[in-house]
């Protein structure tokens, strides 16, 4: 399939709304003392996670959860040594993983309530 000169203006449109409507990360880090990954937000927010609540970084040692890359846009971050990768307006949302990611986990949490 050939993506046509208007796919691409239509899909630059849908990032530009995108990115104008969401919280950016500026910075990410992971802080081994308290054992959570840390995303400071453009608009002064700081989001704070442990690893084991998202798809990709449940298993991750130290080392690997500590080098994050931010997207260019600010709306993705990057594990390299994990190849995992989060969506930060979905973590914003509570959104951890795929949906079936996240269901095996609920039903998890539920066998043992």
């Amino acid at each position: 399939m050939a993506i046509t000169q208007e796919d691409r203006f239509a899909a630059e449109a849908r990032m530009d709304e995108e990115t104008r409507h969401h919280p950016k990360a500026v910075a990410a880090r992971y802080d081994r003392r308290v054992g959570r990954i840390v995303v400071s937000l453009d608009n002064g927010l700081e989001l704070m996670f442990p690893p084991h609540m998202a798809q990709g970084l449940e298993n991750g040692k130290p080392s690997e959860l500590s080098v994050i890359e931010i997207g260019a846009t600010g709306l993705g971050l990057h594990w390299p040594a994990l190849d995992a990768d989060l969506y930060v307006p979905g973590l914003l949302a509570g959104v951890f993983g795929t949906k079936r990611w996240m269901a095996a986990r609920l039903g998890a949490a539920g066998g043992r309530a």
